[in-house]
């Protein structure tokens, strides 16, 4: 992580823009037209994203419970599985999942997850706007030429601790970093232009800026930090987390 794009030395804190756990959450049925409920939380939207991304959120599925298949024609998702065991389905193709791994669906591809564990079924979701859908959203491109179908992919993030989204992305979401934080030891993030999605898997600990109060980490905690912004977390218990780098348009990240 220390290498990453994730790493900020001179940026000033404002604290993190958005905060949340999942300890509530809302029942959602029929999502994506499969049978049966879903636990769903929305962590952050376009009112505190500063990068071209719809939204961070969370969802579960009970044993025997599906997310539908369906198509990718408008946004570029990320999935993290967080806990349970289940099949991701891409392009009609079953992956086993389980903890730590991460499935990259770009435009024009399909995918849906089935839950076969005996516990509920836990996963990260971060969808982004491609440069294509923010050119049709702005009126640059007609709608009418259709999108270019781009790549779709399956990976360990807890083995690999790093995946860059080259080649599979076009969007702002450029890399996924899994990060191990020692009790009693501290890691800095932030990015000059970049804003950073955090979600924390297990441990606990504070996150720490220069302008805003500290916030408590624990287990299922996500927050976004800021671009621009400067946050130090500390690990009062092994800290573990992933987080994922969200560029800003260069209008953006000059400002």
């Amino acid at each position: 992580m220390s290498t990453g794009p994730a790493m900020c030395t001179g940026s000033v804190g404002v604290g993190p823009a958005a905060v949340g756990t999942t300890a509530v959450s809302a029942d959602v049925y029929g999502v994506h037209g499969a049978a049966g409920r879903t636990r769903w939380k929305a962590f952050a939207g376009r009112r505190q994203l500063r990068s071209p991304a719809e939204a961070v959120e969370w969802a579960s599925i009970p044993p025997g419970g599906v997310s539908g298949e369906h198509r990718h024609t408008r946004t570029e998702e990320l999935y993290l599985i967080l806990s349970g065991t289940g099949e991701l389905l891409l392009n009609g193709v079953a992956h086993p999942v389980r903890a730590g791994m991460l499935a990259l669906t770009g435009i024009g591809n399909i995918h849906g997850l089935r839950n076969t564990g005996a516990t509920d079924l836990d996963w990260w979701v971060i969808e982004t706007l491609p440069p294509v859908t923010t050119a049709v959203l702005t009126g640059s491109r007609s709608p009418l030429g259709g999108c270019p179908v781009s790549n779709a992919a399956v990976f360990d993030l807890f083995a690999q601790r790093s995946v860059d989204t080259a080649g599979i992305f076009s969007g702002p979401l450029k890399r996924i970093d899994y990060v191990e934080v020692p009790a009693g030891a501290q890691e800095t993030l932030g990015a000059p232009d970049a804003e950073l999605a955090v979600y924390v898997h297990s441990g606990t600990g504070t996150a720490n800026s220069a302008a805003a109060a500290d916030v408590a980490l624990t287990t299922d905690t996500c927050l976004l930090v800021p671009a621009g912004s400067r946050l130090t977390v500390s690990a009062t218990a092994d800290l573990r987390f992933s987080a994922v780098t969200l560029r800003l348009p260069a209008t953006e990240a000059d400002r």
